[in-house]
């Protein structure tokens, strides 16, 4: 009878330390993983309705990040805007083309626009 005791202990335990060795696993992939991981990070989301937002989200591996504005419905996720990181922080001694504009401009200019059409 003391061995079964003993092995049910032990099962419970196991099963016990399950969640927290899942969520120790997850954390080392994303932290310490492989240089080649793509790693994501949301950095801003805007309520536009009751289950509409725009959601800017930067993706890629270190050396290549791309921000993205994303429409996100309850149904659907469409891209919206496609922005290099560094056309709007260029790295150190990098130079941008005159042609690429930063974001904001990019908004400005779209919401100068819509307001000159609803004038006239």
């Amino acid at each position: 009878m003391t061995q079964t005791l003993v092995v049910v202990v032990l099962f419970v335990g196991a099963m016990a330390m399950l969640p927290w060795m899942v969520r120790r696993l997850q954390q080392h992939r994303v932290a310490g993983g492989p240089s080649g991981v793509i790693a994501s990070r949301v950095l801003s989301a805007v309520a536009v309705g009751p289950q509409q937002r725009v959601v800017t989200v930067e993706v890629g591996p270190e050396h290549a990040r791309t921000f993205l504005v994303l429409g996100v419905t309850a149904h659907q996720i469409n891209c919206l805007h496609v922005l290099p990181a560094f056309a709007a922080h260029p790295p150190n001694g990098a130079q941008v083309s005159p042609g690429v504009a930063s974001f904001s401009r990019e908004i400005s200019a779209a919401i100068g626009a819509a307001e000159k059409s609803s004038d006239g």
